[in-house]
């Protein structure tokens, strides 16, 4: 059974989604606050983690930047706070997903599913790998290395890599990787997709990601 951690300080919302995720079949640990979200982390293995930002003691951006320093668990942050700035914040700190409340709650547990089926891939019997000049991308455990070096990616950047990498040549608008990756409503600022193409050129030092202005990305075709 997948055990994910709830941090949320509303007494109502935790019922709901622990009341909600047992019944869909995951096993479900609430923490009220920061703190001990991050103390219950450390102690326990989680699959997902559903995250508020508005949190006592600690908030949930901190929580976040805590958390990926030791783990690329899934993290799905649900709030309030609806801007783009904070979505974007929330990005840069590598979430998997941004939900603004009021939520639904079908839709939520259908996203905790594609996030977890994601993350637990069973690989096909042959290893299969993409490999673009000094980047390789392995499909089997969802990593990136460049020039053999390892680079941790959240599951969303790396989807959008391989996305741009397995249409080389091609154009993809921002829309384009919403609909194949969100695959849900999604009713955020399209620019979510900037700010993972930003993440990804940092973390990995590539140069080959085009920006095509006011259409997408490219990645040319390997000659």
């Amino acid at each position: 059974m997948q055990h994910i951690l709830i941090v949320e300080d509303d007494l109502d919302i935790q019922d709901l989604l622990r009341n909600f995720l047992r019944e869909a079949g995951y096993e479900t640990t609430i923490a009220s606050d920061g703190m001990e979200a991050i103390a219950l982390f450390s102690a326990t293995h989680f699959d997902l983690v559903l995250l508020d930002i508005m949190l006592p003691k600690i908030d949930g951006f901190t929580v976040c930047e805590l958390i990926r320093k030791q783990s690329q668990v899934p993290i799905i942050m649900l709030t309030a706070l609806n801007g783009e700035e904070e979505q974007i914040k929330g990005l840069d700190l590598q979430v998997d997903d941004y939900i603004t409340k009021p939520f639904s709650m079908p839709i939520l547990i259908r996203k905790i599913a594609a996030v977890l089926r994601r993350s637990t891939m069973i690989p096909d019997q042959e290893h299969q790998t993409i490999s673009y000049k000094n980047l390789i991308l392995d499909l089997d455990s969802y990593s990136a290395s460049v020039n053999g070096e390892s680079h941790e990616l959240t599951q969303r950047e790396f989807e959008v890599l391989r996305e741009l990498l397995l249409n080389q040549g091609r154009v993809l608008t921002r829309q384009n990787l919403l609909d194949r990756l969100w695959k849900y409503d999604f009713l955020g600022d399209e620019r979510v997709v900037d700010t993972h193409i930003k993440n990804l050129r940092k973390k990995l030092e590539i140069d080959f990601i085009q920006t095509i202005r006011g259409v997408g990305y490219k990645i040319d075709r390997e000659s």
